[in-house]
């Protein structure tokens, strides 16, 4: 289970505080694939950095009972003058996961070849991609989080990370923020609005889906 308690996050502006959450409270439960809609700018990326554990909230609290992923191919962590067999090696000891099991998987699904043991910062941005959705699903978690996209890359290694996305997802839930009805569709099973710093769920997908077309519009 994830929880938030009355979660807000500001940040300083130039002439004034932005707030981007108010007051979110909202419990996330095992079984539930929950996605969340919002336009560009609503918030929706702190929220779930927030919820992954990477950010803190400036005031409220975030609780989790479970093991949360960071987003699906995010790669902005990674030392850059480490290679990418060493930031494996890294995250491996944060999560307590079997260094030699992970860097196996990783070497063989990413496709990296020699290049797995050259500086992050020589990567192009596929690559980076490529190391970060190998690494994410090399190791097991029970929710998985998606910040709109979900695989980057040529056709074949986008069709590669859908099929192994579909495995994992058999016994792991997913938090999805994005402003695409059919991503939410394709993987939630329920759905809110994130609009004006306050989050709105929701029974039904089409509810959620009418709610936000009236906000945007």
């Amino acid at each position: 289970m994830i929880e938030l308690i009355d979660v807000e996050k500001f940040y300083p502006g130039k002439h004034r505080q932005i707030n981007v959450l108010s007051g979110i409270t909202q419990t996330f439960h095992q079984g539930e694939s929950v996605g969340i809609l919002g336009q560009n700018g609503a918030g929706k990326s702190t929220l779930l950095r927030i919820i992954s554990g990477s950010e803190r909230p400036n005031y409220g609290t975030a609780r989790r009972s479970v093991t949360i992923s960071w987003p699906l191919g995010f790669s902005a962590s990674f030392a850059g003058s480490l290679s990418g067999a060493e930031n494996l090696r890294f995250v491996c000891r944060i999560y307590g996961a079997d260094i030699e099991e992970v860097s196996d998987f990783v070497a063989d699904f990413s496709e990296l070849g020699k290049s797995i043991h050259e500086p992050v910062k020589t990567y192009s941005s596929g690559m980076r991609s490529r190391l970060a959705f190998g690494l994410s699903m090399a190791i097991r978690f029970q929710v998985y989080v998606i910040d709109e996209g979900l695989a980057a890359g040529d056709v074949a290694f986008q069709e590669k990370c859908y099929a192994i996305f579909e495995d994992r997802r058999a016994t792991a839930d997913v938090i999805m923020v994005s402003h695409s009805i059919a991503m939410i569709r394709q993987y939630c099973t329920k759905a809110g609005v994130l609009n004006g710093g306050r989050l709105t769920m929701y029974d039904t997908i089409d509810e959620a889906n009418e709610n936000y077309l009236r906000a945007v519009s």
